[in-house]
């Protein structure tokens, strides 16, 4: 594995995401000097916080990921430096993990416990569902442990460090065929097919068309586990940036890197000014190698060119948000429930190739106050309701005239579809807030989606965009626009991997690769 050359004593990060702030930990862990530079007043980066103030009090909302999965990673980014995530966090495992509703008015809970899980499906898709649900899970866990090691969770140099018995193990399991057939496969009934396959929608690509490996994704849902933080996922970037002040690091906020100086093919500092001061004097931050966390668009600006490829990277769809604060609890919805619509196949192929809003829309509904109801005020209740949407390059909507009437309307369908606990809300909204592409795009989002590069085949493993700069001897990039990708747990093994780019691979402690009975 290649990694920098030169000294690496002193490691400044630009970006106090999850993936620079788990950067940061395993370098400390390691014994360097981490100095991070965030542009936000907070440690979270995606991750963001705001509070909707009222007269009855405040809603504290998550702005970025809502669903946790693979909390074993953070274990072994705390444990870097000889904490544990359960000193920081107080993790709740959810059950059930999601709660789905169809057009035809089924209700379909998923558990992680296998026994739950092949009785949910027995009792509501029938005993030859059961036995396909069964079959599937083996096959997840099994795609798990071909891929977890050598493809998610490795640096590669070349597509060449794909060669060794998991590629031959991977192949064998369908782990580049497609997605949605496999999955057809198992399951007879539509809906448990949509359950084990929408996970393709975060990489960016319809199931019928993702490869086979991206299961991973559904197992990492559906049998790994979902989990929530008291505190909300706000909670996850402070615990992992206090971690990191107490193992040493320093963490400046407030600050926007604007450049980088180099010279003889190496970075030797970052200058970076007050965020809320653009005109304002620049302060110079040397170091000996950097790690760059920001979206691909502001790291090739600071880079002064973006690498060049043979086809131009593609991005995935992006998602209109409505954070609402509700003046009534609502004890009948889960934590989190998809509501899906009729349409399936027609609704990728209106947001990702006709770059149009669904005409029949699957939402993304969250209601993190029926874990914690400490966010939001006595007796009230908060939600988040997300509509995936074309991005930018995809779909050029005029976000400031169509995204009024588009909140309205994905009200109006969560009214007409009467879900328990979901219905009456627009009349029931004390504070909100949108969030629609233009507003991802203004944060330094490409093509105004939170969800970079797509995973397409080209965009995958050894040919995603690079964690190390050509060009750069100690520059290394962390994220989700870098190896592995998009989600919480490759965010977090980026930053692990990024790490190792300058450290050199530490010895493998199998955290984050326990793979749960029964699957």
């Amino acid at each position: 594995m290649r990694t920098v050359t030169g000294p690496t004593d002193h490691v400044v990060v630009v970006g106090a995401g999850f993936a620079g702030l788990t950067t940061a930990l395993h370098l400390l862990g390691a014994g360097r000097r981490v100095t991070v530079v965030e542009r936000g007043e907070h440690p979270g980066g995606r991750a963001g916080r705001l509070d909707l103030q009222t007269a009855s009090g405040t809603y504290q909302v998550d702005t970025g990921p809502t669903v946790l999965t693979m909390p074993d990673l953070l274990d072994e980014a705390f444990g870097a430096v000889g904490e544990k995530v359960s000193e920081r966090l107080d993790l709740v495992e959810l059950d059930p993990a999601y709660r789905t509703h169809f057009a035809d008015g089924s209700t379909i809970d998923v558990h992680t416990d296998a026994g739950a899980m092949e009785a949910e499906v027995r009792a509501v898709c029938g005993p030859d569902a059961a036995a396909g649900y069964v079959r599937m899970r083996e096959w997840l866990g099994k795609l798990y442990r071909a891929e977890i090691d050598t493809f998610i969770g490795a640096n590669f140099d070349s597509p060449l460090n794909l060669l060794g018995p998991d590629l031959v193990r991977l192949a064998a399991l369908g782990g580049f065929g497609r997605l949605g057939p496999r999955v057809e496969g198992f399951l007879p009934d539509e809906r448990l097919q949509r359950i084990f396959s929408f996970q393709a929608l975060y990489a960016g690509v319809p199931p019928q068309t993702a490869l086979g490996a991206y299961g991973v994704i559904a197992y990492m849902d559906t049998i790994a586990g979902v989990h929530f933080p008291k505190g909300g996922m706000r909670s996850v970037g402070q615990a992992l940036a206090d971690a990191a002040v107490a193992a040493g690091a320093e963490i400046l906020y407030g600050r926007t890197v604007t450049g980088l100086e180099r010279g003889a093919g190496r970075v030797t500092a970052v200058r970076h000014r007050a965020t809320d001061d653009p005109l304002g004097a620049s302060d110079r931050l040397a170091a000996d190698s950097f790690v760059l966390t920001p979206d691909l668009p502001v790291v090739h600006d600071l880079l002064g060119r973006a690498p060049r490829r043979v086809v131009p990277l593609r991005y995935s769809p992006s998602a209109v948000v409505l954070h609402a604060g509700l003046r009534t609890s609502r004890p009948e919805a889960a934590h989190h429930t998809i509501s899906f619509g009729s349409a399936w196949r027609e609704t990728f192929r209106e947001i990702i190739d006709d770059g149009r809003l669904m005409s029949d829309p699957s939402l993304l509904i969250t209601r993190p106050t029926a874990t914690d109801p400490s966010l939001a005020p006595d007796g009230r209740d908060l939600l988040f309701v997300l509509a995936p949407c074309p991005n930018l390059e995809a779909g050029p909507i005029d976000w400031e005239r169509v995204g009024p009437a588009y909140r309205d309307e994905l009200l109006g369908v969560l009214e007409a579809r009467q879900h328990p606990g979901l219905d009456g809300i627009e009349g029931d909204i004390e504070v909100s807030d949108l969030v629609t592409p233009a507003d991802w795009a203004a944060q330094g989002m490409a093509a105004g989606t939170p969800f970079s590069a797509a995973h397409t085949f080209a965009q995958t493993g050894p040919f995603r965009p690079r964690n190390l700069v050509r060009g750069f001897e100690n520059v290394v990039l962390a994220g989700c626009g870098t190896t592995p990708g998009v989600g919480i747990p490759p965010v977090l093994l980026s930053g692990r991997l990024a790490a190792a780019r300058i450290t050199g691979p530490a010895p493998t402690t199998g955290r984050g690769r326990r793979v749960p009975t029964g699957g």
